[in-house]
């Protein structure tokens, strides 16, 4: 097999129409343009989603999502989660150094998920009140 003698299938290439070659040609005089018009001028033509000045429908539906640049700075952390690290007092450093919440992130809430039975001292972090309660009830604190 060599390079210069592939060619593609019979019938996988389609010649493109030859406008504007004359009545014989089937596209002659308009070329397939119709008579008048936008369509038929050179260069007329209009941008993406344009309806003939009609509202775009991208204009007419409702904007929908938002992402909030605070999430990016903010993680959660479940009450069972509380049970893994060893250390006395559980704060922002703790969590970043055994990987439970990212490095980035500058503030922590706990949320009430799951249980707790061990006793912790939760130190500059924020806490829902249902987790709180669950946390004194364990027999920890949070400061």
């Amino acid at each position: 097999m060599r390079l210069n003698g592939l060619s593609p299938s019979k019938g996988s290439k389609k010649l493109g129409k030859r406008l504007g070659r004359g009545h014989s040609a089937g596209q002659g005089k308009t070329s397939g343009r119709g008579q008048k018009g936008q369509h038929a001028r050179s260069g007329g033509y209009h941008k993406v989603g344009f309806e003939g000045g009609q509202m775009p429908l991208q204009r007419r539906l409702p904007k929908v999502g938002f992402r909030s640049r605070m999430a990016r700075n903010t993680a959660e952390l479940r009450l069972h989660e509380l049970a893994i690290p060893e250390e006395a007092v559980i704060d922002m450093a703790v969590l970043k150094k055994l990987h439970l919440v990212p490095a980035h992130v500058g503030k922590v809430k706990i949320i009430k998920s799951g249980d707790i039975s061990k006793a912790v001292k939760v130190k500059g972090l924020a806490v829902t009140k249902g987790a709180r309660a669950a946390i004194e009830a364990a027999g920890g604190s949070v400061e």
